[in-house]
């Protein structure tokens, strides 16, 4: 295992099981009411013996380093199975954060059940803030979706765009506490079950990650270019079940996808 993923085990180790996040959302009517889910750092289970990180609502690549100024990526909105997964959440966004600290500066998009009849919108958080709703972005199965989170002069921008209807989307505003330590592209099961922890994931089937690139205070480009601080993270149960699993990057280490297995 390198050393470089035994050091992020400790640091992993020492979090939390789950930050707390808001029990606020923000609603609106489009086609029908849509309360955003809320969103939470990653709650890490383990290391597997292949080295890749496995948690309870995450999975994706990460990269880490010091002082990140910038993230970007695209991915293309996925269909659910509503009649197979009802009542099911799935969340695909990048940001900052998150890792091995308690904040996230994020914006994505949902796919969910509820029910048995699907929903899809956009949302940015400052977690452990509310997330928000963006309902001037709208989201189809289908869509390809480009996003990026910049940090300057003390404030975060957070930028969504879908690039088949040309709808746009910015948020520039400062938020203490972030460590700026990671980034990230991820498929999530978003919070909060009962217990606090993750809600089930809806069948998603399959999404691509693609043009995924950060910026940190000593290396910028594709994931691939961060070399030992990249961690691939697989989606697993209580009884360590896959529940979404990252594919190997793709060629230039800047794409991949994340298959659905179960919830």
């Amino acid at each position: 295992m390198p050393s470089s993923r035994l050091g992020m085990l400790g640091m992993l180790a020492a979090l939390p099981a789950l930050a707390q996040v808001s029990n606020g959302s923000i609603t609106t009517e489009t086609k029908a009411q849509v309360t955003p889910r809320q969103h939470a750092p990653m709650r890490f289970r383990n290391v597997r013996s292949d080295g890749t990180l496995e948690s309870d609502n995450w999975s994706g690549y990460a990269v880490t380093g010091t002082s990140f100024t910038h993230v970007r990526g695209t991915w293309t909105v996925p269909a659910v199975n509503c009649g197979l997964t009802p009542n099911t959440y799935s969340s695909f966004w990048l940001g900052l954060d998150g890792l091995t600290s308690s904040t996230v500066e994020q914006i994505g998009t949902d796919s969910d059940c509820n029910g048995t009849m699907p929903s899809y919108y956009a949302w940015y958080e400052f977690a452990p803030n509310a997330g928000i709703l963006i309902d001037s972005v709208s989201v189809s199965p289908g869509d390809e979706m480009s996003a990026s989170v910049g940090y300057s002069g003390g404030q975060f921008t957070l930028t969504i765009t879908n690039e088949n209807t040309g709808q746009t989307y910015s948020q520039t505003q400062r938020f203490s506490g972030a460590k700026r330590s990671s980034a990230e592209w991820i498929a999530e099961a978003p919070c909060c079950a009962g217990n606090g922890g993750a809600l089930p994931l809806s069948d998603f089937a399959i999404v691509f990650f693609g043009t995924s690139h950060s910026t940190d205070a000593s290396t910028s480009g594709p994931i691939s270019s961060f070399g030992r601080k990249v961690l691939e993270i697989t989606m697993a149960g209580s009884t360590g079940k896959d529940e979404a699993v990252a594919s190997p990057l793709g060629s230039g280490g800047t794409n991949f996808t994340v298959t659905w297995r179960s919830e």
